[in-house]
């Protein structure tokens, strides 16, 4: 039996009330084991972004001040002329960024972000989805300069269970985001005080990011890692010309070990983003991981890449028939799959989680479980064709949901804690926390069979890898998900 389970700050809630258009019900909702959401840079620049929580401060506040750096200063201001030097031994010594406790906080540490500056520094940018990623201005996440010193410094509060990535952007251009050319993200670089690196591979090359990760971030999941003794599948890139969409589409199609043409026809997932699923994600050593611990049924799995993924994925009719008129008939021809909705899952993170949960409602004879990983429900289809935020009524897609009748299918959605920043340009649309939070209100007041997830994280994909495991248990699982069961 598919269970409703909501977890929210690290708690679980017994009885969570529901309220949508006038109708109330009451959940019971059992323990899961943990979850975790790191994202990295493969996903929507400047659709969702986030922020770390309460005493994040914007320019008109001052600076929050790290108690080491207090002293730092002090010590400079003395006349202790040793003081820079043994700053910057400790320092290399330690790594960074500084992580410090907050007296009478036991849910935030201050962690500040450290630049040895040179003669020719003229500015310090952090890029993290943490901090706003390309959903900030970049000025608003630049490193301060110690007076008189080499130190550039950024200090934030931040969850104490937080796990993201960074880069920092010496000399930014400070362009905005969306204006950036390559050139203008050739500063991007990891912290070179931090030797824990993240490497995310793209077709123009790799990128390297430093990774933090505080006291209280909960251990990265055993399914991801590759284990020797467990047989491995087969990938492969396919391609398919659309007369729908008028381009030839890529893909990747996964087949688990011991694959056969006879027998059972094995469950199926879509999964949206497909080069990132394929290439940075590992998604094949986690289902294979799952599958030796008898955790999932055997999956084929198609990682469909995107060619434009801001038209095609915010709920795209001409990308859905293609997906059911086109790419789907011709996975049931070449492959040994089940056509029954029930064993097929669609799914993606961000826009492609919104583009999930539309391939969802207009063809559950097709797509019977819906796989969302912080899903970009707040879209409204009129959003680029207006400045004026009077114009728009945001959630469409939670809308659409709560106005018809219910549909054959289940969802897993999970969402970052820390992701509530609001864009710029239309200040009063819901931030993805909230906006997840309303999708699961609405579909579980409708009925529908939701597992419902919030983690200490943010937007960024250091990696969905981390959610994934529990997300296939929970949608193509045997049984019911459990920390204990994982290989070690």
């Amino acid at each position: 039996m598919f269970t409703p389970i909501v977890r929210i700050k690290g708690r679980w809630v017994g009885q969570l009330e529901l309220l949508v258009s006038g109708a109330s019900r009451a959940v019971e909702v059992p323990a899961m084991s943990n979850l975790f959401i790191a994202i990295s840079f493969d996903f929507l620049l400047g659709c969702c972004a986030l922020t770390p929580a309460p005493a994040q401060h914007g320019s008109d506040h001052p600076p929050i001040r790290s108690p080491r750096l207090v002293t730092l200063e002090k010590q400079l201001k003395s006349g202790d002329a040793a003081a820079l030097d043994s700053f910057w031994r400790e320092v290399k010594q330690q790594g960074t960024p500084l992580v410090e406790p907050i007296p009478g906080d036991n849910n935030h540490v201050l962690v500040t972000f450290l630049w040895r500056g040179e003669t020719e520094t003229k500015n310090v940018g952090l890029f993290s989805y943490l901090f706003g990623g390309a959903g900030e201005a970049p000025e608003k996440n630049l490193l301060v300069n110690l007076p008189g010193t080499n130190v550039w410094f950024k200090t934030y509060a931040v969850h104490k269970g937080g796990r993201f990535t960074y880069y920092f952007t010496p000399n930014d251009s400070l362009l905005p985001y969306d204006q950036r050319k390559d050139k203008d993200w050739d500063t991007l670089q990891p912290d070179p005080l931090n030797p824990h690196h993240c490497v995310t591979h793209y077709e123009q090359g790799d990128k390297v990011s430093s990774v933090v990760e505080l006291p209280g971030a909960a251990p990265v999941p055993a399914w991801l890692g590759a284990r020797p003794d467990v047989p491995s599948g087969r990938t492969e890139v396919q391609h398919l010309s659309s007369k729908i969409l008028g381009n030839e589409r890529r893909f990747w199609v996964y087949t688990p070990p011991g694959y056969t043409a006879d027998g059972k026809p094995y469950d199926l997932l879509v999964l949206f983003d497909g080069r990132a699923y394929a290439r940075t994600i590992p998604t094949a050593t986690i289902i294979e991981n799952l599958l030796a611990a008898g955790r999932i049924h055997p999956l084929v799995v198609l990682m469909v890449d995107q060619i434009n993924r801001n038209i095609e994925l915010t709920c795209n009719e001409a990308f859905n028939e293609f997906l059911v008129r086109e790419l789907m008939p011709w996975v049931h021809e070449h492959y040994h799959v089940s056509s029954n909705p029930a064993e097929t899952i669609v799914g993606g993170s961000s826009a492609g989680g919104l583009a999930a949960a539309f391939a969802g409602l207009r063809h559950p004879e097709i797509f019977g479980n819906v796989l969302s990983q912080s899903g970009y429900f707040q879209f409204d289809p009129r959003e680029d064709l207006t400045t004026d935020e009077e114009d728009l009524e945001f959630e469409w897609i939670i809308r659409q949901f709560a106005a018809s009748a219910k549909l054959p299918l289940r969802f897993t959605l999970t969402v970052g804690l820390f992701e509530r920043l609001h864009r710029e340009n239309f200040p009063d649309m819901p931030t993805l926390l909230q906006s997840n939070r309303h999708m699961r209100d609405v579909l579980l007041a409708k009925g529908y069979p939701v597992n419902y997830t919030e983690v200490p994280g943010g937007h960024e994909s250091y990696a969905f890898e981390d959610a994934l495991p529990d997300a296939l248990m929970s949608l193509a699982g045997t049984r019911t998900p459990d920390k204990e069961a994982a290989p070690r």
